[in-house]
């Protein structure tokens, strides 16, 4: 079951807003074209209404910092059944596409909806959106499959977790839900699946290997964190939500991690001190010589102590001790290893075991480090 989201107002005693359906799910097509962070942070819009070889128009098509694509399929006036359906149709599409059918799709989105960027490459968008100066060597090596909708009955509901946690098919529902108080309007969030499980299903169920006890990390480099802070003083983070931060919690002292930043490659392999703590508790030797915490020593990272940010948003921190780091212009990066949204990841498959085999070349670090 999806969490349920409510708002109330706060007055002289509590409202409870109450829930209305989008006026059209036209504009909130509109809405998530506009900004497809409000689904996922992570995430460029590369077509909107984009036609299939089939006869058919896929809602929204966008791209993640591996290159991976994502299907969204609003419910609009269909059973939720006939939408699954569709979306599962739209896979079997989308599945096929080569770098120049991705390359097309993002060209002829551009014409139609932004004109005036017409003739920019989807590589030049996706530098420019992901601040990397590398694009993956080849789009769409996976793809995830997503239904829009305000609700859904409890059979579709099985229908996707059964397809998500037996089969390892990489689909799920996002909810939105949409609220009026006066002359104000709201959109609330919610996913029927936690994303981090879909992807480990996704992984168990392509690889069916035991996890081999090293963990995955994703450090997204940006302005509310910076690898170098990370080297000099020894952690690692999340934030922007508790999807973000929640797999943090999976790290226990002792875990060995392989860091890996999406676009630029794996950076440094390390040893986990201790369990996460939000940012404001995270401290490290001052000039004194004497704990402080964090946000008062020199951060390269310009906003990671953004006040604007919510206690579920703003960063949170796992100590770790280096093995060995890179600077991110010497970042490792090669076909074939393993990447993945999620902050932590415990992957179980073959492309995992290569990654690590070579990185440990490439660090020079032994299987007991």
């Amino acid at each position: 079951m999806p969490v349920d989201v409510s708002i109330w107002r706060i007055g002289q005693k509590l409202e409870r807003l109450q829930f209305e359906p989008m006026p059209t799910e036209g504009r909130l097509e509109t809405l998530l074209a506009a900004d497809i962070s409000v689904v996922d942070p992570n995430l460029l819009l590369i077509g909107r209404q984009v036609p299939t070889a089939h006869g058919k128009f896929v809602d929204l098509l966008a791209m993640d910092p591996d290159g991976k694509l994502t299907v969204f399929e609003l419910k609009r006036d269909r059973t939720p059944r006939e939408v699954v359906a569709q979306l599962l149709d739209y896979g079997s599409w989308v599945r096929g596409l080569d770098n120049d059918d991705v390359a097309a799709i993002f060209a002829n989105y551009l014409q139609k909806y932004h004109p005036d960027h017409a003739g920019a490459s989807l590589d030049q968008a996706f530098r420019e959106r992901f601040q990397v100066k590398d694009v993956p060597e080849s789009w769409n090596e996976g793809h995830e499959l997503v239904v829009i909708a305000s609700e859904l009955d409890p059979s579709t509901e099985r229908i996707v977790n059964y397809l998500a946690e037996e089969y390892g098919v990489s689909i799920n529902v996002v909810f939105f839900r949409f609220f009026r108080d006066g002359d104000r309007e709201y959109l609330s969030r919610a996913w029927l699946i936690d994303p981090a499980e879909v992807e480990t299903a996704v992984a168990e169920n392509r690889g069916e290997l035991a996890w081999n006890g090293e963990y995955y990390v994703s450090f997204g480099e940006g302005q509310h964190r910076n690898w170098e802070d990370a080297r000099k003083y020894g952690f690692i983070c999340g934030g922007g939500g508790s999807w973000y931060s929640q797999t943090l919690g999976q790290l226990e002292p002792g875990a060995r991690i392989w860091v890996n930043v999406p676009g630029q490659g794996y950076v440094g392999v390390g040893r986990v001190v201790a369990p996460v703590v939000p940012l404001d508790e995270f401290l490290v030797p001052g000039n004194n010589g004497q704990e402080v915490p964090i946000t008062s020593m020199p951060l390269k990272a310009p906003n990671m102590n953004d006040p604007t940010r919510t206690p579920e948003e703003r960063e949170h921190l796992v100590r770790v001790k280096w093995l060995k780091t890179v600077p991110l212009n010497e970042a490792i990066k090669e076909k074939g290893f393993f990447g993945n949204q999620n902050t932590v990841a415990k992957p179980k498959n073959k492309k995992w075991l290569h990654t690590i085999d070579r990185l440990k070349t490439r660090f020079h670090v032994s299987d007991d480090a």
